[in-house]
């Protein structure tokens, strides 16, 4: 038997969509509009057809499609949706669920559908309404979420909310440390909100157009050490790393005042925020560095290094002039001719004496008294500034009997506690850095 051609299968094809037609119209009689809207699609084997439901009056039969292929009997309607497709084997219109309707018709939806053989047009235009709402919960939700601008204006005026800036807050909490009805409790609690708030760059230049950093170096003088405490802290969180506000504080005479109270006797939380203060305005900036030099700060920190016997003082001093030496050197490492900038910073550094100053305030002497602590990091930072020092300071170490024997014995010590971290796994350990640090400092007396 030959097979038919393309021409004769795509008759045939339109005299069975022409007979499917005629069934539809013949089965509801007097209705002009078919329940049923057939679009054929291409492909090979059996062919495939989308189905939609049209508006129309009277009850129809529908059948509820299924996972399988289920023979569709001429006359009866199916969900929108659904996957109808024409058996070329057999002649019959076959239907099974559509991939959105097998997500929607649930066991619970079947149970419910099947208890019932026909629909009417409202209810199955309701059921598809539900089964668009459901596939898009997005708009429901934001027709719950989203106000109108006018109302959302109208709660917040309720509210009362005021939403102040930070330069507003500093104002408020000047004006409040100024009054005279503010009680010292208050004055520290304004503080501390200070200090909080001059850690940022732009707080702080803010402060001293304002007249705060008059008002903490008034606090320095206060009678109540909790004051002087407090304006310690936050002067030297605002000049930290912030050379506008350092550059302010030293021609406010700031220095000087610091400088005052750490050669008077002062309680020890006093004198640790001093220092503090100190050490913040003198980092980064050799034109501080030079007045604290010319104004006997050296001479004022020997003193306080030695009335210090619980090393908590003598750590924090030694280690404010390793900072010093080191950012000195790490300036003049850096190189010559990068920008004018660069050349500034080194001529200024240059003016600034510090190692001889400290061989002559007698510091060579004075830095290895701190490895007599117990305290590891005690020591470990004064190593750090012996090997600083080194370079005007060998003549004095190497006449120093006290250091050499201190530096023999705690290389012994530590090379115990080395081995102790390498039993345990633990290789370049903290102790093992402390080793390099001594056999350092000996290589360069030798």
């Amino acid at each position: 038997m030959q097979l038919m051609s393309s021409r004769a299968r795509g008759a045939a094809l339109l005299l069975l969509l022409l007979h499917f037609c005629h069934s539809a119209s013949s089965t509801q009689g007097h209705k002009s509009a078919s329940a049923l809207a057939v679009m054929e699609t291409t492909g090979g084997g059996d062919e495939e057809e989308e189905v939609t439901l049209e508006e129309d009056e009277g009850d129809l039969e529908v059948v509820q499609p299924t996972e399988e292929w289920q023979t569709l009997q001429p006359g009866q309607a199916v969900p929108a949706g659904s996957h109808v497709r024409l058996n070329l084997q057999t002649g019959q219109r076959e239907v099974r669920l559509g991939e959105e309707q097998l997500k929607y018709w649930t066991q619970e939806h079947r149970e419910t559908e099947e208890s019932r053989s026909s629909f009417s047009p409202t209810e199955l235009k309701r059921a598809m309404k539900k089964i668009k709402e459901d596939m898009n919960p997005a708009s429901k939700d934001q027709q719950k979420t989203f106000r109108p601008m006018e109302e959302l204006k109208r709660d917040m005026a309720k509210l009362d909310l005021m939403v102040e800036t930070d330069v507003q807050i500093m104002r408020r909490l000047l004006e409040s440390f100024n009054s005279s009805e503010s009680t010292t409790e208050q004055k520290l609690s304004v503080l501390m909100e200070l200090e909080y708030l001059v850690h940022q760059v732009d707080n702080a230049q803010t402060l001293c157009w304002m007249g705060g950093l008059q008002l903490l170096l008034e606090g320095l003088n206060s009678s109540d050490f909790r004051l002087q405490q407090s304006c310690a802290f936050v002067l030297g969180s605002a000049v930290s790393s912030n050379p506008l506000v350092q550059v302010k504080a030293v021609e406010s005479g700031a220095l000087q005042t610091l400088l005052t109270m750490l050669a008077t006797a002062q309680p020890l939380p006093v004198t640790k925020k001093v220092l503090f203060a100190v050490a913040s305005l003198l980092r980064n900036f050799p034109y501080a560095q030079r007045h604290f030099l010319s104004h006997g700060g050296l001479q004022v920190l020997s003193e306080l290094f030695r009335a210090d016997r619980g090393g908590v003082l003598r750590t924090r001093i030694v280690t404010m002039l390793y900072d010093m030496i080191s950012e000195k050197e790490l300036i003049s490492q850096t190189g010559l001719g990068l920008d004018a900038a660069h050349e500034e910073r080194l001529r200024q550094y240059s003016a600034v004496s510090l190692q001889g100053e400290l061989r002559e305030k007698g510091w060579c002497s004075l830095v290895p008294q701190l490895l007599e602590s117990t305290e590891h990091d005690y020591r470990e930072k004064a190593l750090r500034a012996l090997l600083a020092m080194a370079p005007v300071c060998l003549d004095q170490y190497r006449s120093d009997g006290s250091l050499l024997g201190s530096l023999l014995s705690l290389r012994e010590q530590y090379q115990e506690m080395v081995q102790s971290e390498m039993i345990v796994g633990e290789e370049n350990g903290y102790f093992g850095e402390i080793v390099e640090l001594i056999n350092a400092l000996q290589v360069k007396i030798k």
